[in-house]
């Protein structure tokens, strides 16, 4: 460079912005992986034996993606309600609302769309499936603010949520559901919550503030005592159920021993302290998945032949 010459320097390419961090936040934040329960849409018609039918399927799509919006609503008006108790989680903590990368208006303003989104989907598919689908939600957004504060009735919600998902399958197509259907899906429910609670009563003992409130007037004790009594009344009735008559009887009848050894497996992987998330245990467990297998199978033969 020579005397009086004006100094240049060399200009860089601007640094990549990261792509688009809020919309993986709000992804993330909507818990797409807790939408696979929505898979209980299918238990009625598929026990109706109506699953495969074109007008079924085209109506169950829509009601699956109806629960599906309405579900990723929730998750973030509860991240949005949780955030301070989250940040005192060892794992909440990292959530995006509660970590700062989603700002809580956007996290509020996407779950009311959805839940918009949601109640359109629901119109389509008439009334009665828009109730259920409605009382899905409020029964969601009671347990967010209210209903989990109390011990008992958090299990009771939870479950209900659950069971409103497999009403709402049936409605969809229009198949009854009968009052075995109904047992099984209110206590298998409960059984499941049960068991999650169970997982994080064992995870956070002795962490005062890493779980849930409710779980201070849990013991180990009682939460088996609701694992053995939900698992009882829903093999009864499923039993009630198979010995009925009105399918092909040898299946359902052998479909009563995989869903007997599914509970007891499921109880003994609790006992185990594995129960904290139920969804990962059911698919992470290979003889937990061959009982459910042969389960589907007996079941489908019940229904078809």
């Amino acid at each position: 460079m020579t005397d009086g010459a004006i100094p240049t320097t060399r200009l860089s390419a601007p640094a990549r912005p990261r792509a688009f961090p809020v919309a993986r936040a709000l992804l993330a934040a909507a818990r797409p992986r807790q939408w696979v329960k929505n898979v209980l849409l299918l238990a009625a018609p598929a026990a109706a034996g109506v699953i495969g039918e074109p007008r079924a399927a085209e109506r169950l799509g829509v009601a699956v993606l109806a629960f599906c919006a309405a579900s990723a609503g929730g998750y973030l008006i509860n991240d949005v309600h949780d955030v301070d108790e989250d940040r005192a989680h060892p794992r909440k903590r990292l959530r995006p609302v509660a970590s700062g990368v989603l700002p809580p208006v956007v996290a509020v303003a996407v779950a009311a769309g959805m839940l918009v989104a949601a109640g359109g989907l629901g119109a389509l598919l008439g009334w009665r499936f828009l109730a259920v689908l409605t009382a899905y939600v409020a029964l969601t957004l009671s347990y967010s603010f209210v209903l989990r504060e109390i011990a008992i009735i958090d299990l009771a919600a939870v479950a209900g949520c659950h069971v409103l998902r497999a009403a709402a399958g049936g409605v969809a197509v229009g198949v009854p559901l009968s009052r075995w259907f109904l047992i099984v899906a209110c206590f298998g429910s409960l059984f499941v919550v049960a068991g999650k609670r169970l997982g994080d009563l064992v995870e956070f003992a002795g962490e005062p503030g890493a779980g849930r409130s409710t779980l201070e007037e849990y013991s180990v004790g009682f939460l088996h005592h609701v694992l053995t009594i939900s698992s009882a009344v829903a093999i009864t009735a499923y039993c009630l159920w198979a010995f009925e008559g009105r399918h092909s009887e040898w299946p359902a009848a052998a479909s009563v021993v995989p869903l007997a050894l599914f509970f007891l497996r499921y109880a003994l992987l609790l006992d185990q302290g594995r129960g904290g998330a139920p969804e990962e245990l059911i698919v992470g467990d290979r003889a937990l998945g061959a009982i459910a297998l042969l389960w589907v199978a007996l079941f489908a033969g019940a229904v078809h032949l």
